[in-house]
């Protein structure tokens, strides 16, 4: 029978939905297991990617209902925030970019993208036609019931019950916070409303306040240390500048800097325009020097970057130093705006800092130098300077022009530094991002400061309990609980709401929303009564009847009956025991999630277990949905079939690491697949009327097979176990693939008991290959079996099927097959005879003394010259206790121990017929004692000798 992937796929699809296979509802007899994963954004198509996140944990949860769990695996849709109404608003306006993306990536419809200028018809759409339909063509065995988007009014009315609470529980203040700001949207957005920079961090710049007479013209800085080293400073002499009034001083940067410091929520007033060439060659002051420093026309100087104006410190900073080197040889630049190169040839380098590992007092010079650094234009450059600023900070101390200061090092000393100079006036500061950061909707998303409501992450108690959680947490990889950790120590306050969005109002001010991450950190918990929701009025969704849900009858005056009776579906599913999410995650959702769940609820309703997930890459490279370098899961299932799709994604590498889609392996995998299903077919077939166990006759070779499948079973549990769906796939598929491929050669596979083995192996396997690929196990389970793959039925090991000593003799057959071929490949013949030769009984006294006494050689050959006869072998005992020492390093106890238990001659002469048909020749197998043949005198236990004739 041919196997036709989505044929059988659709089947199973249907009759899972139909039968409402995967609902799950309370069952005190039944143990509870809770599997969730990140809700999608429905901001555009679902891609390959996104289908390997959603599939993991689905493997997880079809492992632990074959465990006998009761499992409950749910899905929402997360709408809140400005991505979709950004989308849509850049539909709207046909923006060539998105439209290429709906019509090119994602294949909307020409007809069909009116209904997505609406940000819910936006929403829905790609529920319906990318994800819902994808996850349910992956087989996901997910509780649809509880489904629903977070733009719901009856979740709004949970969103409104956990600000209230975190309210009253002091985990919310309001005050002047930076946030990211998109310019265009004039509103704070967050990680998830990025195209651009999502990993930018907020940086607080120095700004030394150089002035110009009464005029300051500040210059930002990360090393307000290296404000003694200033020996000038740069400008773009084609950019635009302002003269502002910044807080009743008069200031001098640029225009891009007036407009952040007005965010930032400075009083600005601009008095002035021009560019920069009005101050190049003009002399600013340092105002903890009070030395004159000359201004130098730079095309390197970023105008948009803080204020536009840059301190050099040539003695430390490499880029400074190739800068001057290079101004000073610009004499006609120079001149050009009326410098004279004199000027500029008197800057020289000062240095104010030592710094062990430069011999050079300056090491700006030193570094440039040893990096082979011939021009600003260097890659290495960048390297370079990071590498003198780690070394500085780190181990860098301050030269005695510091006085009280001096001797100190950067590192300990750097912000009481800072904030030294500012209490004088001498300097101020202004935030900036560490990378260009833009928003979704194309905006440049600046730094802002504003008066908001931030959740207080930088509590000391707050931290401290979701360091417990993560302490307690079954974290995989083990790096992710240090991440977790890292993340815990280094979060501050978080602004919680935005100006405008979809999502829940601020309850106690309606002129706000709940930014999306801040929504999205305990909505498992309202996973659980989703579905029975429904059927309670939502005006009927107060605080009390939250707090009668989450913390029972004695949390209120008067508990409602339905929310008590909610309350124990809750508490039955609570907590979740897996959540699997991506890495880029840890930094802000993973950790929120626990930090509210350590706020909301008691220790016992803790998240129990987090597991990262890698990225998937496509031909190498990331995915790109704006550049069409994605794959879309729909065109990949329909080519290939969803188990392939599973397979590749589950099988290429663990959750934790990377995968990398390559159609060709995809291609592979589904042959693969498809040869599997052929041979099962022949094992179906072949199967009828073949009685039980106690019917059948085994051989040794059938115990072989099933002893390696106990072991397979006991390595794929143990993966599971652990989520290494990679090991698990392996084990089940192609690692028993070598041991069957060895099994059809060395038997009759006609006899009843191969028969009746490779039914029981194909029954086991295909429950080990339920959870990764469902449909091609349970079709093939159900034509097997008569049933398909049901709850309770992950194999278990049968202790009486496992035989160490057949394993062991099987191993020694195999090590014989391969000898002989070797020989016949090294001696280029093609035998009619082939002589197997066993070692004789005193080599066999050799090695019992070996196993006796130990690796030590010494006391073996202590031991074995105490026989006469051995005594008179000589050289030949030394030399097979050598050999024997090192063979039994090499094995372990329990190996040692079968191969006590084994008759070679016996192994070898069963095993005749079979070496015969493999190498078409006579097979002997000779005792070294019934025969002169000279080769038989190289026999050693369990590695006879070969002759070819």
């Amino acid at each position: 029978m041919t196997y036709e992937p989505r044929e059988v796929e659709r089947k199973w699809q249907d009759r899972w939905e139909d039968g409402g296979r995967y609902h799950a509802d309370p069952d005190p007899d039944e143990d509870a297991t809770f599997v969730t994963v990140p809700y999608p954004y429905p901001s555009g198509g679902m891609h390959i990617g996104h289908a390997r996140t959603y599939t993991v944990p689905d493997v997880y949860a079809r492992y632990r209902r074959l465990q006998g769990d009761n499992v409950l695996f749910p899905i929402a849709w997360h709408v809140t925030g400005t991505p979709i109404v950004g989308a849509v608003n850049r539909l709207q306006e046909r923006e060539e970019e998105q439209m290429s993306v709906l019509r090119d990536t994602y294949n909307v419809p020409e007809s069909e993208l009116e209904q997505l200028e609406t940000p819910m018809g936006f929403a829905r759409y790609f529920i319906e036609n990318h994800y819902k339909q994808n996850m349910k063509s992956l087989g996901l065995s997910i509780d649809w019931r509880r489904e629903f988007t977070t733009n719901d009014e009856r979740y709004s009315k949970f969103v409104t019950w956990q600000y209230e609470t975190l309210r009253d529980h002091g985990r919310l203040e309001k005050g002047l916070h930076p946030v990211k700001y998109c310019t265009n949207e004039e509103n704070p957005v967050t990680t998830h409303d990025l195209l651009e920079g999502e990993e930018a961090e907020f940086q607080q710049y120095t700004l030394v306040k150089f002035r110009k007479g009464d005029t300051v013209v500040p210059m930002a800085t990360l090393r307000p240390e290296t404000v003694r080293g200033v020996t000038n400073a740069y400008i773009d002499p084609d950019a635009s500048y302002v003269e502002a009034n910044v807080d009743g001083e008069t200031w001098l940067l640029s225009d891009e800097g007036a407009q952040k410091l007005v965010l930032q929520q400075r009083d600005v007033e601009i008095l002035d325009r021009f560019t920069g060439e009005a101050l190049v060659g003009e002399r600013v002051t340092n105002p903890v020097t009070g030395e004159d420093v000359l201004v130098l026309p730079a095309d390197f100087v970023d105008a948009d970057n803080a204020t536009g104006v840059v301190m050099s410190v040539p003695a430390h900073s490499p880029d400074d130093w190739m800068a001057l080197q290079e101004a000073k040889k610009d004499d006609e630049r120079m001149r050009e705006y009326g410098i004279d190169p004199a000027e500029v040839e008197e800057i020289q380098p000062k240095a104010i800092i030592d710094v062990d590992g430069y011999d050079d007092p300056f090491p700006a010079r030193a570094a440039v130098e040893e990096h082979g650094i011939e021009s600003s234009d260097d890659p290495a450059l960048e390297e370079a300077t990071q590498e003198v600023y780690n070394r500085e900070f780190h181990a860098g101390e301050l030269k005695d022009m510091y006085d009280e200061y001096a001797g100190a090092t950067v590192e300990d000393v750097r912000d009481e530094l800072a904030e030294h100079f500012q209490s004088s006036g001498e300097f101020d500061s202004m935030y900036e991002f560490s990378e260009e950061v833009v928003c979704r909707c194309g905006g440049d998303v600046e730094v802002a400061k504003q008066d908001t409501w931030f959740l207080t992450y930088s509590d000391d108690d707050w931290k401290q309990l979701a360091h417990d959680a993560i302490s307690q947490l079954d974290a995989r990889p083990d790096s992710a609980g240090d991440q977790l950790d890292h993340t815990v120590d280094w979060l501050n306050e978080w602004p919680c709401i935005r100006n405008f969005g979809l999502g829940t109002n601020l309850p106690w001010d309606d002129d706000f929303v709940i930014e999306p991450l801040s929504d999205s950190t305990v909505y498992m918990s309202y996973y659980t009564i989703a579905h029975r929701l429904q059927d309670v009025p939502p005006e009927e969704m107060d605080r009390e009847f939250f707090d009668t849900l989450f913390y029972g009858a004695e949390a209120v005056e008067d508990p409602d009956e339905t929310a008590l009776d909610l309350r124990e579906e809750w508490d039955y599913w609570y907590p979740v025991d897996q959540r699997v999410s991506g890495n880029d995650l840890i930094s802000n959702h993973l950790t929120f999630y626990l930090f509210h769940h350590t706020d909301l609820f008691e220790e016992a309703k803790w998240p129990e277990g987090i597991t990262v997930m890698g990225m998937v890459l496509l031909e190498g490279d990331a995915m790109s949905s704006s550049k069409g370098h994605v794959v879309l899961p729909t065109e990949a299932i329909e080519e290939y079939g969803a188990d392939t799709v599973r397979f590749v994604l589950l099988n290429s590498a663990e959750p934790w690491q990377d995968v990398d889609w390559r159609d060709d392996e995809v291609g592979t995998t589904q042959d693969q697949l498809a040869s599997f299903y052929e041979r099962a077919q022949d094992v179906i077939e072949n199967a009828e009327g073949v009685g039980d166990r106690e019917d059948v006759q085994l051989q040794r070779i059938d115990r072989w097979l099933l002893s390696k499948l106990q072991s397979t079973i006991r390595d794929a549990t143990d993966a599971m176990d652990e989520f290494q769906t990679r090991a698990a796939s392996q084990e089940a598929f192609y690692h028993f693939e070598e041991h069957l491929t060895w099994y059809r050669k060395r038997t009759d596979l006609d006899r009843d008991g191969a028969r009746w083995t490779l039914r029981e192996v194909l029954r086991t396997r295909l429950r080990l290959l339920a959870p990764i690929v469902p449909f091609l196990a349970n079709e093939l389970h159900e034509q097997l079996t008569g049933e398909p793959v049901g709850q309770d039925d992950w194999p278990e090991a049968d202790p009486e099927l496992e035989s160490e000593r057949v394993e062991v003799e099987e191993q020694l057959v195999e090590s014989l097959t391969e000898d002989v071929r070797e020989v016949i490949d090294v001696t280029d013949t093609d035998p009619d005879q082939i002589t197997v030769f066993t070692p004789a009984p005193w080599k066999r006294t050799v090695y019992e003394t070996v196993r006796e006494t130990g690796t030590d050689v010494g006391a073996v050959m202590g031991k074995v010259m105490q026989h006469e006869s051995l005594r008179e072998k000589g050289d030949a005992v030394n030399d097979l206790v050598q050999d024997l020492v090192a063979d039994v390093r090499e094995r372990s106890d329990d190996e040692l121990a079968a191969l006590d238990e084994v008759d070679e001659q016996d192994v070898y002469e069963n095993a005749a017929g079979f070496l015969a048909r493999q190498f078409d020749a006579d097979i002997d197998v000779v005792p070294e004692t019934e025969t002169d043949a000279e080769r038989a005198s190289r026999a050693v236990p369990f590695r006879p000798a070969i002759d070819l004739a």
